[in-house]
């Protein structure tokens, strides 16, 4: 992308009352952000949800005034911006209505690792909830995987400094601009962080916590994942808004119960109990479950007789070969380019022909003999 490109993109986010989902809307019906700066009100108010005053603000250079001094602030602070057709974006949550149009980016970790779990609770996590947690993130350490969270009291920070513990990359998602720190108690565990993981955010630097973004952090938190765990929580809360949006997005949510009498297992287990989370007492659980395979048994093993696939079917193949503990199907899906529609009907045939096994959690394998 041009750089003049990435600059109206960033610019898009700065038009009053706009949302990620019309930036993506009006660059689809102009071609490029660019253009859009470019295109004629009039046109621009034959787009969909497009008002006279948006149009206004577009046809101004105030927009693009304000996003060349953030992508100064940017540089000055070691900030990256990941547009949603950058590499380095999160892939996975391209495969969700509501994703950012645009992150900001802070720190060495891969966004697009090939494990990725999110580990949320309440911020007055008990002792029960600390260990219960840790001894998770221990569990799962032999896998390698990105420990995501929002860096908030209680599991949050609890998840974060655990995965530091067992040189596991972690990865906060924050309500605010990635420079400003909250809670400020975090600060150094948040410059570790910078280090072994990443900071990210979709808010502009130096944006201040409010209400509103954390649901929309939430989101963020839910989507870049393959496996979200709730440790403790009370009837309503964030981390029941995260678990509510990752069942919407159809990831796996697993839920740890706790003492019935407990005010914050009170949100697991109703999770539990209405369906809605697998129970998990160990990291072993979601090991079984996500069918990770720390020792990779299938190494060297022989792959079926290929001769009679048809071309699509030996695409899916080919992606699935590179990843012998399987793969969620919108990862699939981003990387043959069907869609989820035309590969479940690929993997059928595929698994009535015995060369692919479904797994739990919408995953799917080869199928390798011996």
């Amino acid at each position: 992308m041009a750089n003049q490109d990435r600059l109206a993109q960033l610019a898009l986010n700065f038009i009053p009352g706009i949302g990620h989902m019309l930036v993506k809307q009006l660059v689809s019906y102009c071609g490029s952000a660019e253009a859009v700066f470019k295109t004629p009100k009039s046109k621009l108010l034959k787009i969909p949800g497009i008002g006279a005053l948006t149009a206004e603000s577009i046809s101004k250079d105030i927009p693009m005034q304000k996003a060349e001094a953030e992508l100064t602030k940017c540089e000055n602070e070691g900030v990256q911006i990941l547009i949603h057709t950058d590499k380095a974006f999160p892939k996975r949550l391209n495969h969700i209505n509501d994703a950012p149009s645009l992150l900001y980016y802070k720190g060495v970790a891969d966004l697009n690792a090939s494990k990725i779990v999110s580990i949320v609770g309440t911020r007055k996590a008990t002792a029960y909830g600390k260990e219960i947690t840790e001894n998770i993130i221990e569990h799962l350490a032999p896998h390698n995987p990105i420990i995501v969270s929002g860096l908030a009291y209680g599991i949050d920070i609890q998840a974060h400094k655990s995965a530091l513990k067992y040189n596991l990359p972690t990865i906060g998602v924050l309500a605010s601009g990635v420079n400003v720190i909250y809670p400020a108690i975090h600060r150094d565990t948040a410059n570790k962080m910078i280090e072994h993981g990443a900071l990210i955010s979709e808010n502009p630097l130096g944006a201040k916590p409010d209400a509103p973004k954390f649901p929309a952090r939430n989101r963020i938190i839910a989507g870049m994942a393959d496996a979200i765990i709730v440790v403790e929580a009370a009837v309503k809360g964030g981390a029941l808004i995260t678990a509510e949006i990752a069942n919407s997005y159809n990831k796996d949510v697993f839920a740890v119960p706790g003492n019935v009498n407990s005010e914050f297992s009170l949100g697991c287990n109703n999770l539990i109990r209405s369906n809605k989370a697998h129970l998990i007492n160990s990291g072993k659980d979601i090991e079984y479950i996500m069918n990770w395979e720390a020792n990779n048994p299938q190494a060297g093993s022989k792959l079926p007789d290929l001769s009679e696939l048809n071309e699509d079917e030996l695409a899916i193949v080919n992606a699935l070969v590179e990843h012998v503990d399987g793969m969620m199907i919108d990862n699939l899906s981003w990387k043959t380019s069907f869609s989820v529609s035309q590969l479940a009907s690929i993997l059928l045939n595929l698994e009535f022909k015995g060369l692919v096994i479904s797994l739990p959690g919408k995953k799917f394998k080869l199928a390798i003999n011996k």
